[in-house]
């Protein structure tokens, strides 16, 4: 079962709840075993052992076998290679995948981290009626992050994301959102991790909200949008309790679109563009303060050319929402359309 299950997440169409009657197996009859999820654990004792780090390796870099197994083969690897080279190559990006590594759960504190997640999700899928809404998700970050994350699990947000205080993981569709781009290393390579997330019942957080728990107890987790979600968010208190990292992804990734910008002569805005300092004086009076100036330091960054316009773009949607910033654009259109 722990090759099926994956790849039915990765493939086109996807099944978003992993427990199975199968996995069910009373602890009298397997004392010695887990008794949730065991395809973690087998699926990765059926792996090459150079492919699985062990529980105090990084799982960041390896070495030649390491390469061969993340490049698109056939098998769990080559699923994983598929599915984040053609989701960020229709963002634009030329994607290479230089490694892939499980996550080794045959230690002993690696072991009672899977069945706390494990305990959690039947906890879960008791409250929620049957249905734990367990996702694959992405999650970007820095060759020394990730390490701190698979040594000591995640650690407590420094400053609020764009939605919330919490963990901001990223559909496994969508992996563009988590894409750490200032976080290469050393050799020119980003890091993600996939990770099985416990959702529950989901709520829409708005951009540039300060909450930092469930608005309620009918709540789990929270997304940006319920209907077509491109951000998923675990709060603190469950960050380490609902996500349990299983894949690391090493790769490298180049912006085509910005280097064809880069190519072509500068566009000159026609009359019905809507000037960024406008943009963001219409945007204030929808959101907080702290969302406004968290864009207009975006913009500043964007001019000092610290940030491409793609990236800036990209993380005011993740903050204002494209419906507000529909609603705005079109306002602003109609008046000047009216004034010409």
């Amino acid at each position: 079962m722990g090759f099926s299950v994956l790849e039915s997440f990765l493939s086109e169409k996807f099944d978003d709840n992993l427990i199975s009657g199968s996995n069910h197996v009373s602890i009298e009859k397997k004392s010695q075993k887990l008794t949730l999820f065991e395809d973690l654990v087998e699926g990765s004792e059926a792996l090459d052992s150079n492919s699985c780090p062990s529980d105090c390796e990084s799982g960041v870099s390896g070495g030649e076998n390491d390469r061969n197994s993340g490049g698109g083969g056939q098998g769990i690897h080559g699923i994983i290679a598929k599915k984040l080279v053609s989701s960020l190559s229709s963002s634009g990006f030329d994607v290479r995948v230089e490694g892939i590594r499980r996550i080794d759960f045959s230690s002993f504190t690696s072991r009672a981290k899977l069945q706390s997640f494990c305990i959690y999700s039947k906890a879960v899928e008791m409250k929620c009626n049957g249905d734990a809404n367990v996702k694959y998700a992405w999650f970007g970050a820095s060759k020394p992050e990730i390490t701190a994350i698979l040594s000591h699990g995640f650690s407590l947000p420094t400053s609020k994301g764009t939605h919330g205080y919490g963990v901001h993981l990223s559909p496994v569709d969508h992996p563009i959102h988590s894409l750490a781009l200032d976080g290469a290393d050393e050799n020119g390579l980003m890091h993600m991790l996939l990770c099985r997330v416990i959702m529950g019942k989901m709520e829409a957080v708005l951009g540039g909200s300060d909450q930092y728990n469930p608005s309620c107890e009918e709540f789990d987790s929270g997304c940006n949008d319920l209907a077509s979600p491109r951000r998923y968010i675990v709060w603190s208190s469950r960050m380490n309790t609902h996500i349990l990292p299983e894949y690391v992804i090493s790769f490298k990734a180049s912006n085509n679109r910005e280097k064809r910008r880069k190519l072509q002569p500068p566009r000159v805005p026609r009359s019905d563009w809507m000037p960024f300092p406008s943009l963001i004086a219409a945007m204030s009076k929808f959101l907080p303060r702290d969302p406004i100036e968290s864009i207009s330091t975006l913009h500043s960054a964007y001019r000092k050319q610290k940030v491409t316009r793609h990236e800036m773009i990209r993380r005011v949607r993740d903050i204002a929402g494209d419906k507000l910033l529909m609603g705005i654009i079109k306002s602003y259109r109609s008046k000047t359309k009216s004034h010409l």
